[in-house]
């Protein structure tokens, strides 16, 4: 019962640096000073959760827990959370911290959910269960997310083209302004990017430990991280090459097209990825 009971506060951790990272990532994308506090904030709990478990795991054991790997992991972790914090509050290096906190999720997520850790079978189990079930889950925020994006810039073509033939009328009026399009369009693909991150992180985690014969090569891999790449790409083009406008919007429906590919073709073609269903 007390495990079952620190293993959801350690699932609660999961999720809060999620958020955490979402929002660093709008920041690192938008210098958002908000978001940024918010995530700090967020961050901050997780460390206090963080350093809770360590405490108690110092008390339990009678001795400092680095002696095995996922000891060390978990270690590993907090110190990533702590430098995190330290970076965050003293200095503005968006991009050290954003990627700090990518490795601290990876490595708090496989001390989380490694079953090798738990004395109870009937726990580990159903901690894989649960990472399957937030990595679809944040997939699927992610797809939405994507979705929403799709449509906005669909939308931007339409209005684009009304406006270039000079069609005025009721159609026109109902459609909102290019600048909302297409700022929208932005921010859900912004909301989109880093859930898809940390969903193929913990999708990788549950492969590894549910698969026997997990390939990187396989198809749905490859093309998750394709997808992944193919919305940096864009990020790129938008923010460093400062495209703006029609081109940005064509690339952005290219964009979900290809999602659209990864998901029924490469999904279809995939060894393990539908088998659990």
């Amino acid at each position: 019962m007390i495990e079952m009971n620190i293993t959801r506060l350690y699932e609660l951790s999961i999720i809060l640096y999620a958020l955490s990272v979402l929002l660093y990532f709008i920041d690192f994308l938008d210098n958002n000073r908000k978001a940024n506090r918010v995530a700090f904030w967020l961050l901050s709990i997780v460390w206090i959760l963080q350093t809770f478990f360590f405490i108690f795991r110092i008390v339990e054991t009678g001795r400092f827990p680095v002696l095995s790997i996922f000891e060390g992991l978990y270690f590993y972790a907090w110190v990533l959370i702590t430098l995190s914090l330290i970076i965050n509050r003293f200095m503005r290096i968006d991009f050290l911290i954003f990627f700090t906190n990518i490795l601290g999720f990876l490595v708090l997520a496989i001390h989380t959910f490694a079953p090798v850790q738990h004395q109870s079978p009937a726990v580990a189990e159903q901690l894989v269960s649960e990472l399957l079930m937030i990595h679809i889950t944040m997939a699927i925020l992610a797809y939405g997310a994507f979705s929403l994006s799709f449509v906005f810039s669909l939308l931007y073509i339409l209005q684009y083209n009304l406006l270039k033939q000079k069609k005025w009328g009721k159609r026109l009026l109902r459609i909102e302004d290019l600048a909302k399009l297409d700022h929208m369009s932005y921010v859900l693909n912004i909301i989109g990017m880093p859930m898809l991150l940390l969903g193929l992180i913990l999708g990788v985690i549950w492969a590894y430990i549910k698969i026997e014969q997990f390939h990187w090569y396989d198809a749905k891999v490859l093309g998750s991280f394709a997808v992944l790449g193919i919305y940096s790409f864009y990020f790129y083009k938008r923010i460093v090459e400062e495209v703006q406008g029609k081109e940005i919007a064509l690339l952005n429906i290219g964009s979900f097209l290809f999602l659209l590919i990864n998901f029924f073709l490469f999904g279809s073609l995939s060894r393990f990825h539908f088998w659990y269903s």
